[in-house]
């Protein structure tokens, strides 16, 4: 598969983020979208595999709603 242009990533990317927090505003997740981007590790994977890499140091944290001590 090749590349997606920078912009469809950081849109797609955005996308993914609104998935897991829908009250935050659209351009702050674009802007977190743009910070993923600038991650040479996070950049070469798909959008959604880039947050699910992303937001997984955090998933550990959650346990059923809460967060470890």
């Amino acid at each position: 598969m090749a590349p997606l242009p920078p912009s469809i990533w950081i849109a797609a990317v955005a996308h993914h983020l609104q998935l897991h927090w829908r009250t935050v505003d659209p351009q702050q997740l674009e802007d977190t979208a743009r910070e993923l981007m600038r991650n040479p590790e996070l950049s070469q994977l798909a959008p959604a595999e880039a947050v699910e890499c992303w937001l997984s140091p955090m998933a550990d944290t959650v346990i059923a709603g809460h967060h470890r001590a």
